[in-house]
């Protein structure tokens, strides 16, 4: 009788612990606003705080939240959040900030650079695909947005060491190669984002206002956001999504349980069964 007890309090545990299992979703949300060679950008700070926000109270298990990052900050980051994303499900990079393309790659531009030569984006700038390397252990979703495509002062004053090298407007288009990985850009490829006229950039109010809805599909979200952004910029400006989902739906936050009425969990079945058979107190009634 005894070892029958604790078998049925082994499965009560065992059901409450599947029961409370769900998966695991870490971010890293990076603001560059404070450039030391270029003029300050206004919004970063205020559109890192506005997404560090929202996720956090999406429920995240860990959101880190960078202002102002020298190249050495951004490293130490990305290699502590690259250690984060190994045991993870759900891995998000927020950039907002300034970004440069050099001869087709998308580089991210700490506050301490200075980029006097086409040739410095390789040593004082972090390439796109070291944030996708920092995500990729992520077991069911990597997302990065880049809130990164302004008009770049860098391009402006840069000097070429080959007459060859093409220094695009904005970022260039991007192709995912790791499964269920996608990369969000404030604006499609060769074309600027607007820092808008208010406390945070249209893309990034937009964000706030879309990827947090429980149970909506990252593409959908993705599409609410395109069409808030060209509404408010007088479509001058469209967000674009580039990589790929499988075919289920992939909520950011996932969707409220159903209001249809009360159901009884597994762990309540268990504990009247046991309750049940501690009152008829038989071998039959255990069984």
């Amino acid at each position: 009788m005894g070892t029958i007890r604790i078998l049925f309090f082994l499965t009560i545990f065992c059901l409450g612990c599947g029961s409370a299992h769900a998966e695991k979703r870490v971010a890293l949300v990076i603001g560059n606003s404070a450039y030391k060679s270029v003029p300050r950008l206004t919004n970063p700070a205020n559109d890192a705080n506005l997404i560090g926000g929202m996720l956090k109270r999406a429920g995240f298990d860990a959101v880190d939240v960078k202002q102002d990052m020298s190249a050495a900050d951004m490293r130490k980051a990305l290699r502590e959040f690259g250690g984060k994303t190994r045991d993870a499900d759900v891995a998000v990079v927020y950039y907002a900030g300034h970004g440069i393309e050099v001869d087709g790659t998308n580089y991210l531009v700490p506050t301490d650079a200075m980029l006097e030569t086409d040739t410095d984006v390789y040593d004082e700038a972090f390439p796109l695909d070291r944030i996708l390397v920092a995500i990729e252990p992520a077991k069911q979703l990597r997302l990065v947005i880049l809130d990164a495509c302004r008009d770049n002062p860098f391009a402006k004053t840069m000097k070429l060491t080959v007459a060859s090298r093409a220094i695009g407007r904005g970022l260039a288009k991007v192709e995912p190669t790791s499964p269920n990985t996608m990369v969000a850009f404030a604006a499609k490829a060769g074309s600027t984002a607007s820092d808008g006229d208010s406390r945070n950039s249209p893309f990034a109010a937009a964000l706030a206002d879309h990827l947090p809805k429980p149970g909506l599909d990252l593409r959908k979200a993705f599409g609410f956001v395109r069409d808030d952004v060209l509404k408010n910029t007088g479509y001058k400006q469209e967000p674009y999504v580039y990589g790929s989902l499988g075919g289920d739906d992939v909520a950011l936050v996932a969707a409220k349980p159903s209001a249809a009425g009360p159901q009884a969990s597994p762990d309540d079945v268990v504990r009247r069964n046991y309750e049940l058979a501690l009152q008829l107190g038989t071998r039959e009634g255990w069984n």
